[in-house]
């Protein structure tokens, strides 16, 4: 029987901010307590789909995205719900409040959420204490970067460098974020030259990372639904040139596609639903550009198998879900695995 439904009209009457710590505050208290983790691991266990992509074995191709477990704090919780990879995040090189309260924003008749958090968190080193320790079998565990909103654009690639050599020894993958729309001007990080000289920058610290590390580490790319198609073609070109491992299709969106909700004029990146048609478009956009050179994590507004599916028949090799887990609840992930 599914409770969720349930759950979820009491956790709708909370605030979302504070609904959310609270689901956080569970999870991390499951994956504390053995007995907990493993009847929770019982009740969502699926068959594997075993998934090779960046040099690494997934169990199945369905992970949290960035942006649910900011700090790390829950993520060994979390992982009884039978997700292939969790990414955390993102994490900043110093603490930072984000942005002001209210800052996440419900909308059930969109199943949409509309986020300008500006990555809150703790900071790396309280990040990086969060993922000592043993790792649940089988997970792939990546970390989404990003710069500090004190940090000039001109200043950014020494935030990410910091970053890449706190959380080399500690993750499988790491995600390079310039996509956010809640950060201001990080966006720019996206424009060719720029990402040039940035992803440059931290190809050339990976390189000095892969003796000690003993293997090459992935780097991700994180890239917004809202490029132009001549945008992305920059883009890709410079990922490609820089020799990073992949992209993450895509972050949330500033536009505003037609929604029932009077939330919409609120600011911030929409998630969930209505961005599901533009990041399918724009994964079938870099599928076509680059073919197999450039393997893709597709995310937005997978909520069931169907849209799940429809990520990795436009040329998704992986997916992740964050909104779609909210409104779904945590049998979300089961249920995708289970019928792909």
């Amino acid at each position: 029987m599914n409770v969720y439904p349930l759950l979820r009209s009491w956790l709708f009457h909370l605030d979302a901010e504070k609904a959310h710590s609270l689901t956080l505050s569970l999870a991390r208290l499951a994956g504390r307590l053995p007995p907990v983790a493993a009847l929770v691991r019982f009740w969502f266990r699926s068959e594997p789909r075993p998934v090779r992509v960046f040099g690494l074995e997934f169990r199945n191709p369905v992970g949290l995205a960035a942006g649910y477990d900011k700090d790390g704090a829950a993520w060994r919780g979390l992982a009884c719900l039978g997700f292939g990879h969790i990414e955390i995040g993102t994490v900043t090189p110093l603490p930072q409040a984000g942005n002001p309260k209210p800052r996440l924003f419900r909308l059930p008749s969109d199943q949409a959420l509309i986020n300008r958090m500006g990555f809150p968190g703790r900071g790396a080193a309280y990040v990086a204490g969060q993922l000592q320790g043993k790792r649940p079998a089988g997970l792939v565990l990546g970390v989404n970067l990003g710069k500090n909103k004190d940090t000039p654009l001109e200043a950014a690639a020494q935030d990410y460098l910091r970053l890449l050599g706190q959380f080399a020894p500690l993750a499988d993958y790491l995600a390079i974020n310039v996509s956010s729309p809640n950060t201001v001007g990080l966006r720019r990080l996206q424009a060719r030259q720029a990402l040039q000289d940035l992803l440059s920058q931290l190809a050339a610290a990976r390189r000095e990372q892969t003796e000690t590390l003993g293997g090459r580490l992935p780097l991700l790319v994180k890239l917004a639904p809202d490029l132009s198609s001549a945008e992305l073609e920059d883009a890709l070109d410079a990922i490609l040139q820089t020799g990073m491992d992949g992209v993450i299709a895509t972050n949330t969106t500033i536009e505003r596609p037609a929604l029932a909700s009077n939330l919409a004029r609120e600011s911030g990146g929409l998630s969930g639903a209505p961005l599901r048609a533009r990041s399918t478009q724009l994964i079938r956009q870099i599928r076509a550009w680059a073919g197999d050179r450039l393997p893709i994590v597709g995310v937005g507004g997978i909520v069931d198998a169907a849209s799940a599916r429809e990520k990795l028949d436009a040329g998704a090799s992986l997916v992740q879900v964050y909104t779609g887990l909210v409104y779904r609840g945590p049998g979300l992930v089961k249920e995708i695995v289970s019928r792909l």
